[in-house]
């Protein structure tokens, strides 16, 4: 029943230690591209969890980056968007480095990210690690000003077919279909 559910999510509540409270035990790899505890790391880092990306109610990338602090997020128009760190905005910010899964989105053509063209399912996102400031120099050259790294769930984790529709006042109606099949033993497809 509801309150026997309600009971057992208290007493786990109850029984955590403050670091599991406060998500310090959180992993994350795109401070020094090695996994290590988020309380180790000697950058300021956020991190969005795949239960802050559905709670959020978002429905795109920038839309979720709002909700992170020091992370400038500015709708130009119905399909540019402008995200920043460290106060440096404009539709084309060349010094934060985006990643998908460890691999560079940033267009060379006009030295920035197409935002309205990342063509991420919010539901396959694990994380979205964002790390502020010149921590993230690691990475080099585009990201003077910070990284924000997304990271999709494993393919095997989105395995069968999820269909969603969303619609509103301002994005009219969304479609999201992503099909997940095995091939082999070994080999998953996502679509």
């Amino acid at each position: 029943s509801k309150e026997q559910a309600d009971a057992a999510e208290l007493e786990k509540l109850v029984n955590m230690d403050i670091e599991e409270l406060t998500a310090l035990d959180i992993k994350v790899t795109s401070v020094s591209k090695r996994e290590q505890k988020l309380k180790e790391t000697a950058s300021s880092v956020s991190v969005l969890t795949s239960e802050d990306i559905r709670r959020s109610g978002a429905t795109n990338i920038p839309d979720v980056l709002r909700n992170v602090p020091g992370i400038h997020v500015a709708r130009l128009d119905s399909g540019s968007w402008s995200v920043s760190s460290r106060g440096f905005s404009s539709q084309y910010v060349g010094e934060l480095l985006v990643l998908i899964d460890g691999r560079s989105v940033y267009t060379p053509v006009f030295s920035g990210v197409y935002w309205d063209l990342m063509d991420v399912v919010l539901q396959d996102v694990d994380r979205i690690e964002i790390v502020r400031g010149p921590g993230a120099s690691i990475w080099g050259a585009n990201a003077v000003n910070g990284v924000i790294n997304i990271i999709t769930k494993p393919t095997a984790k989105t395995t069968g077919t999820s269909v969603s529709v969303a619609a509103g006042n301002e994005n009219k109606y969304e479609l999201t279909a992503r099909t997940t099949s095995r091939i082999s033993d070994e080999s998953l497809l996502r679509l």
